[in-house]
């Protein structure tokens, strides 16, 4: 009979997210993930797999936590404009040692590009939905005035996104809060209607 699982899995996970999250894929070993996750070596490979698999599922796992933390930041005020605002805004952390890690979806295309089929696929899931999003909150202000109405929905939605790249970037360069709202608040500028 097989001895039951004595650990939390969900609690093993989030501990090896944020061992990736800090590190990368890359730059985590095996002992750092058992260190982190509190589990022996074999159960660490009976409840997860190898430390690819572990990755892919904590990957997954941040993006959509962190994706729907945008959307509700997005979604969260009536006004399109302080909505984005608060998107942008919202990814900068007060706290120097929680900015300093960026975001792992970033740190993920930095490490591995477009190179890897299931990263990309990953990406896919996630990235579509806040884009589509942002281009509803942009018509949406454009239809009332508060957003420029000569600018292309589109663009503006993948400047944002882009924008936020750069923020988590710049937050895990070593970026201060104060640059970071300023780069923020310069964007959501862009869309303003003058």
């Amino acid at each position: 009979m097989a001895r039951p699982r004595e650990f939390d899995r969900e609690e093993a996970l989030d501990r090896a997210m944020r061992v990736f999250w800090a590190k990368g894929y890359a730059s985590t070993s095996t002992e750092d993930l058992l260190s982190a996750m509190k589990i022996g070596r074999q159960s660490l490979y009976n409840a997860f797999g190898d430390k690819r698999k572990i990755y892919l599922e904590a990957l997954e796992r941040y993006q959509e936590e962190s994706t729907n933390g945008h959307l509700e930041r997005l979604n969260g005020a009536a006004s399109p404009v302080s909505g984005m605002e608060a998107l942008l805004l919202g990814l900068i952390a007060d706290d120097e040692s929680v900015r300093a890690l960026g975001c792992m979806g970033v740190g993920a295309v930095g490490e591995f590009g477009a190179a890897d089929p299931e990263l990309v696929m990953l990406r896919s899931k996630v990235g579509p939905r806040l884009f589509k999003r942002l281009v509803e909150r942009i018509r949406e202000g454009q239809a009332s005035g508060e957003v420029d109405s000569s600018i292309d929905a589109r663009e503006a939605a993948a400047f944002v996104q882009m924008t936020m790249q750069g923020i988590q970037l710049g937050a895990r360069g070593g970026a201060d809060v104060k640059s970071l709202r300023m780069l923020a608040r310069f964007a959501i500028d862009r869309l303003r209607s003058r």
